[in-house]
């Protein structure tokens, strides 16, 4: 398997930021690691080894990103307020860096990419599809969160309002955000065993306003057994990737 590593300072956030890319071709998909989590956790956990067949079949391309969670939503030393400015800068550094740099790895395409990860990466993929649908056209959220209550509790200010998709998706109207998710790939999905509690929670309401507002997704609940760990999450991605139309490349 092809892979690539690369650093750079990142304006957006003042510090370096790490990336890896796995495979030749392929979709364009943004992997979210794990709270606090880095670059190199998706591989390091048998997540990239599980979809290895979409990699080298030229059906994907995964770009590994680093987490800033420890400076923002998960900085418990931190005013809420602070952890959402901060969170922000992640923001500009995906939008304004990071975007980029993958439409020039894939050769400038403009082809529309695949937000994913598990966990906090579950949010970050949920939360940066339905901010930003001019950047991803599919999602695949697992077992993670859809508000920022258990980290910030009831602070709310625009910033964490703007990031929580429980909260801003009942509220957004815009005909083209609504057009552009009626187009896209929105899956959620989580366990019902241990340590799901809150995901349960939150995938039942996300699909309670994805209905009401009549955008096609697939919230998908796995079964009793099913724990909020990476043995699950390894059966979970490649089974989502293989129900999406994934052209493999052809020279």
């Amino acid at each position: 398997m092809q892979t690539d590593y690369h650093q750079w300072f990142s304006p957006a956030l003042g510090q370096d930021m790490e990336v890896k890319v796995y495979g030749y071709y392929g979709k364009p998909v943004i992997v979210f690691p794990a709270q606090g989590g880095r670059f190199f956790d998706f591989e390091n956990f048998g997540m990239v080894a599980a979809v290895e067949s979409f990699i080298e079949s030229g059906r994907i391309k995964l770009f590994c990103v680093d987490s800033v969670d420890n400076q923002s939503w998960a900085n418990f030393q931190a005013h809420p307020a602070d952890r959402a400015r901060r969170h922000q800068d992640y923001d500009r550094y995906i939008v304004e860096e990071l975007t980029p740099f993958v439409r020039q790895h894939c050769n400038d395409s403009t082809e529309k990419f695949i937000a994913t990860g598990v966990s906090m990466g579950g949010y970050h993929a949920g939360n940066f599809f339905f901010r930003h649908p001019d950047i991803f056209d599919t999602t695949i959220a697992i077992s993670g969160v859809h508000r920022l209550n258990m980290f910030v509790g009831d602070y709310m200010d625009e910033n964490v309002y703007f990031n929580s998709p429980i909260h801003y998706l009942p509220n957004l109207n815009d005909p083209w955000f609504i057009d552009q998710y009626c187009q896209s790939n929105i899956i959620l999905c989580c366990g019902q065993g241990a340590w799901e509690e809150e995901m349960i929670s939150d995938a039942h309401r996300m699909r309670q306003i994805l209905e009401n507002k009549n955008i096609p997704h697939w919230v998908d609940f796995w079964g009793y057994d099913v724990n909020h760990d990476w043995p699950w999450w390894r059966k979970m991605l490649p089974y989502f990737l293989e129900n999406l139309d994934l052209s493999p490349f052809s020279a």
